[in-house]
């Protein structure tokens, strides 16, 4: 049995490999200008680079199958022979220059296309930190700027400018599906252009190395109907909800009464931290944590109870709280649509 699976594994692994090759985060499976662009790219190379391998490796065995064939070596050089040896020699350094230039000068409009934005396009920053995603959208107004964390909504079919900002290390943004690569360097801003062809939530991850939790720096690009993308601003734009209900406004009152409000801010309270992300509206996020858990009251308490043991290294302390005030603050931040 051992014998079987062993010789069908040859057979059975590109198609497990490409199974990979699908789903919210993948650089094949793509919904956005740009990256449609770069599979084109990444096909066409592909392509190329298995003809030029097929013909090398072709004329390898032909050559030593000619050489298998002769019986005596010649004594002299046979000029006709000489001749077409450099000829052919001439042909793939010509052919391997020019397939290297056109590799060049399509990588570098494509690339370049990457960060190409008009005038109009919406504009948001993103801002890489240890180890989650600060975003922040504008307007005409202050009043009308807000802050969100690890979640990007977007309009289907508009370009939007990101504008990338590392706040600590280098950072990498990549949502694969949407567009390629650009890095967040500190004290150097860099823009991406990405565009949504589709509805969707597409996922994406720091591509760089950037410390002990960088596996666990996800994001999410959420890409809307531009009717539910303007609803979901209007809603980000406003003050954090009250309520009437006495454990949430228990709740509210211990985190302000905690340290919590020194690193978080919630519009519409006290709070007006700024070293964590903003929490003005966290029920409303599908994920906390930078895609490490989905937002849950139970997800909620169990961070904030030891966010050191679920992402070791973080910048949350660990808050002493006893049972009761763990409970009023998880459904006070989960009610916090």
């Amino acid at each position: 049995m051992r014998g079987i699976a062993e010789r069908m594994l040859p057979v059975l692994a590109p198609p497990l490999m490409l199974a990979g090759c699908t789903g919210w985060q993948s650089a094949l499976d793509v919904h956005g200008a740009s990256a449609i662009n770069l599979k084109h790219l990444i096909i066409l190379i592909v392509t190329v680079c298995s003809i030029v391998w097929a013909l090398v490796m072709i004329a390898l065995i032909a050559a030593l199958w000619h050489h298998r064939d002769r019986r005596e070596l010649a004594v002299s050089l046979d000029p006709r022979r000489e001749r077409r040896m450099t000829i052919t020699v001439a042909a793939a350094v010509a052919a391997t220059v020019v397939i290297i230039s056109v590799f060049t000068v399509l990588s570098f409009f494509t690339t370049r296309a990457l960060s190409l934005a008009g005038n109009d396009d919406l504009t948001i920053k993103v801002r890489g930190l240890q180890w989650w995603w600060g975003v922040e959208y504008f307007g005409s107004a202050p009043d009308q700027r807000f802050e969100t964390a690890n979640e990007i909504h977007i309009p289907v079919g508009r370009n939007v400018r990101l504008q990338l900002e590392g706040i600590d290390v280098i950072h990498s943004f990549w949502a694969p599906s949407l567009a390629g690569k650009q890095d967040l360097v500190p004290g150097r801003p860099n823009e991406l252009m990405i565009r949504a062809e589709r509805a969707g939530t597409y996922r994406g991850q720091c591509a760089e190395f950037c410390g002990l939790q960088h596996a666990h720096m996800a994001f999410f690009v959420v890409a809307e109907e531009q009717p539910i993308f303007d609803e979901w601003v209007r809603l980000q734009r406003q003050n954090a909800a009250t309520s009437s209900d006495a454990e949430v406004t228990a709740g509210q009152q211990v985190f302000l009464s905690k340290q919590c409000a020194a690193c978080h801010a919630i519009r519409g309270t006290s709070a007006s931290g700024t070293t964590g992300p903003d929490l003005t509206h966290i029920g409303s996020r599908k994920y906390i944590a930078a895609g490490l858990f989905e937002t849950t009251r139970g997800s909620l308490a169990a961070w904030i109870a030891d966010p050191q043991t679920l992402k070791p290294g973080n910048n949350m302390p660990m808050v002493p709280l006893n049972p009761e005030e763990l409970r009023s603050i998880s459904a006070y931040l989960a009610s916090l649509k």
